[in-house]
């Protein structure tokens, strides 16, 4: 089958397809012929180097996926082969931008969703269920609230009865209103713009100062991007398989499921590509242009 891997640190031209062999479904996993999958935005920090000697080559891309069941792993009931679905691969195996993923959380496809939508889903709500579990509190700011993660994780904290500030460049702001966030840009200032909330969800980094200072206490801010998080006393939220990842928050995807029926959770789409243009979704992720999801659609 095709899948999208790299095989060396460098550019984004280092990113390809390439011919392997199928996946199969093990016991409590199922196995999907895919419709569209994610880009995860982290994997362009793996592909630069920035975590050697944490992958081996060929490092295998993407995290969640949507398609239809082909496969089901011994133990698994409930599920039937043709159903639609979206979910998650295991952390440490990946491979979802592929013809075939094996999944080890998934949900039903909401119908409302695009298969470009489900595709996109899954990733983007575990990681903002996860952090927003841990930022109990009735006003938030999301800062970098217009990409694949600030999206989900604004609507989901506004479906749990928040006021949610968004950081974002100037023409996304009606953007943000549509999903139910007040507006507001980042960069310097921002302190005066937002004087005072209950917690930070950082999905941008590089104003881990500046947000702790809005939140009045680094305990009160969690960063998914920002290395430099434990120098400042702020957890940095990851699922990686590594080292001090935070438990998978996979309750978020029913509970998803049911927003989305009733018409308040949506995931924005940036752009699609199909996997031989891998190279290219890299490039447009890296160039922080991307207005909601990444996805690879077949």
């Amino acid at each position: 089958m095709k899948a999208v891997q790299f095989s060396q640190y460098g550019p984004p031209s280092v990113v390809h397809v390439a011919d392997v062999a199928e996946p199969h479904a093990g016991p409590g996993e199922i196995r999907i012929s895919v419709r569209a999958s994610g880009f995860s935005a982290g994997e362009t920090t793996i592909r630069s180097g920035a975590r050697k000697g944490q992958v081996t080559f060929p490092f295998r891309t993407g995290y969640d996926a949507a398609g239809v069941v082909d496969e089901v792993g011994d133990g698994v009931d409930g599920i039937e082969l043709g159903a639609h679905v979206f979910g998650m691969t295991a952390a440490d195996r990946r491979g979802a931008n592929a013809e075939y993923a094996v999944l080890v959380h998934w949900a039903a496809k909401p119908a409302v969703w695009s298969w470009a939508e489900a595709g996109g889903a899954a990733g983007a709500i575990e990681t903002a269920t996860r952090v927003l579990d841990q930022l109990p509190g009735e006003t938030i700011l999301v800062h970098g609230a217009a990409g694949g993660v600030g999206t989900v994780a604004v609507q989901l904290a506004v479906a749990r009865g928040a006021t949610v500030i968004g950081t974002a460049s100037p023409h996304n702001h009606d953007f943000l209103r549509s999903l139910g966030a007040v507006p507001t840009t980042y960069g310097p200032g921002l302190v005066d713009r937002v004087r005072s909330v209950d917690a930070v969800f950082d999905c941008a980094g590089g104003a881990l100062p500046d947000l702790i200072e809005i939140a009045g206490d680094p305990a009160r801010v969690v960063t998914i991007t920002d290395a430099n998080a434990p120098q400042h006393g702020v957890h940095f939220s990851h699922s990686a398989a590594i080292p001090g990842a935070d438990p998978l928050a996979v309750h978020g995807l029913a509970a998803a499921v049911r927003l989305a029926e009733e018409g308040r959770l949506k995931i924005p789409v940036a752009a699609t590509f199909p996997l031989s243009e891998a190279a290219a979704a890299h490039e447009l992720s890296e160039s922080r242009h991307a207005r909601g999801k990444i996805v690879y659609v077949s």
